[in-house]
């Protein structure tokens, strides 16, 4: 394990391509079953329901909090809450909250998945504690009545057609944006980062803890960073996971915009992979030189656009094959994107572009293109990044952001710079966006991949940044998505760990080779 000054992050950030990500992701379950023991403060634990498929000891709550803040004695809604305690409680330090990505994604279900690498690595000094955000999984849930056709993820995200044209893009983002508003009531309106910063201080006060420590992974850094801005003295060891641009002019606009240039960063990896030797004799090698498989890629993309090739849907082992949607090239774009985000996704995305270039193959769809969205999912993706910020709205100026966009970066087709329905959002931004500022206890640690597809490391430095002598950062010279307990890194690992258990963080910022 080996570690290695960076430069400067001030430096880094102002030297930068302005660029972040944010990732599109949903999912969720009902979370509590039958209720059993009450906690310090008023929550009743008891058994998770199957559908979370809990960890052994893993209970589950729910949290009453108000519809609106505003009126903090009207409406309540319940939240979804999960906790793994403490196997060593004399080794306790408290709790520790881990904060999904998204927005739309489950806390609880990421316990679930997460919560014994944690508790391995932490080593019981917490309870590891998460909840499902407002809208979604087994919380009150979201709606915006969409139809199935808005749903899906290469129409929800805004791909312009094969030529540029953003026109059924337009038409689109009016009718989500109409719908939602017809539809999504007060509960959509309440979806906002600023809810569930305030969220997870009721949270905070119903454990009973005097502090919080917080694993946050890429969107959930932005809600843990407003935590630490608005509560500072409620926070004890902080990680941020995978940061995007706070610029509170420009939160979710850049990070979707920041997915171009992402891609691009994490490319290399793997065009690496896909022309190795290896490769040729799994079938799955696209090209004998790194630098052509961009071009076997956008020839493929471009062959779709004009020649959709038939699909199969992904399925169970001994269950019959089932046709899918058309793959277009928009589609195998979509399905790259998703494929940058872990290299464990490489042998079926390679797999997928093999049987696609074969005019008998049969690919298979991944997962999350194979179907179209929960409706509550949808209604909590859009209504975040739409309630938390104003989007311009002028239609010319993105048909010209797109045409720059895709000239610059091809790999993603204009769709980072497109419009979305935020552009025709009822009411606009609920509320003032937060600044995040230096003010408050030196607690925070950042952890950031150099080539993520998701939250490029540019924009990870303009939240360092931000930060100050708040924050150290650890580098980690690696590909994907997520950092901490996701891509086998030692060093970045340790460190996080490191600062969990025994509260001490590197003296400066740090590259993790």
């Amino acid at each position: 394990m080996t570690t290695n000054r960076v430069r400067t992050p001030l430096l880094l950030a102002l030297s930068a391509a302005a660029v972040a990500g944010a990732a599109l992701t949903g999912g969720g379950a009902t979370a509590a079953a039958a209720p059993a023991t009450a906690g310090r403060a008023g929550l009743v634990w008891g058994d998770c329901a199957p559908a979370v498929r809990p960890l052994p000891g893993q209970e589950c709550a729910t949290l009453s909090v108000p519809l609106d803040y505003a009126h903090p004695h009207g409406e309540q809604i319940g939240l979804a809450v999960s906790r793994l305690p403490s196997a060593r409680p004399e080794a306790r330090r408290g709790a520790l909250m881990v904060i999904p990505g998204g927005p739309g994604s489950s806390g609880v279900q990421r316990l679930a998945q997460k919560g014994a690498a944690l508790a391995k690595e932490t080593a019981g000094a917490y309870d590891l504690v998460a909840f499902d955000p407002r809208g979604i999984g087994g919380s009150a849930k979201a709606a915006c009545g969409l139809d199935e056709g808005d749903r899906w993820m290469v129409t929800l995200r805004s791909w312009p057609g094969a030529d540029g044209a953003i026109d059924e893009n337009v038409a689109r983002a009016k009718r989500i944006a109409e719908a939602c508003g017809r539809n999504g009531g007060a509960m959509l309106r309440g979806l906002t980062t600023a809810n569930q910063v305030r969220d997870l201080e009721r949270l905070r006060q119903a454990l009973g803890e005097r502090r919080l420590s917080a694993w946050s992974v890429s969107y959930g850094t932005y809600v843990a960073a407003a935590y630490a801005e608005k509560y500072p003295h409620r926070t004890d060891r902080w990680v941020l996971d995978s940061s995007n641009d706070p610029d509170p002019k420009r939160v979710a606009r850049g990070w979707l915009e920041g997915m171009a240039r992402g891609a691009e960063d994490r490319l290399p990896d793997f065009a690496a992979w896909a022309a190795h030797p290896d490769r040729a004799d799994e079938g799955l090698r696209l090209a004998e030189r790194p630098e052509d498989v961009r071009g076997v890629l956008m020839e493929l993309a471009a062959r779709l656009d004009r020649e959709p090739h038939a699909t199969v849907l992904p399925g169970a082992p001994g269950e019959p094959v089932k046709a899918g949607p058309p793959l277009t090239g928009t589609m195998l774009l979509q399905a790259f994107q998703l494929a940058l985000y872990s290299d464990g996704s490489f042998p079926s995305f390679a797999a997928l572009v093999t049987e696609a270039r074969d005019p008998e193959g049969r690919p298979v769809l991944p997962r999350e293109l194979a179907g179209a969205m929960p409706d509550d999912a949808a209604a909590v993706t859009v209504g975040v990044i739409c309630n938390d910020v104003d989007w311009p709205a002028s239609v010319p100026a993105y048909e010209r952001a797109v045409a720059k966009d895709r000239e610059r970066f091809p790999l993603t087709a204009g769709m980072p710079a497109n419009i979305t329905p935020c552009s025709f959002w009822k009411g606009g931004a609920v509320e003032k966006p937060v600044r995040i500022t230096d003010r408050g206890p030196s607690n925070i640690l950042m952890i950031q991949n150099l080539r993520d597809p998701s939250t490029p490391y540019a924009k990870g430095l303009r939240m360092r940044a931000a930060l100050g002598e708040r924050a150290r950062l650890v580098s980690v010279d690696h590909g994907g998505h997520g950092v901490y307990l996701g891509n086998g890194n030692a060093c970045g690992d340790a460190a996080v760990t490191r600062f969990l258990t025994e509260g001490v963080r590197p003296s400066g910022d740090v590259l993790c080779r």
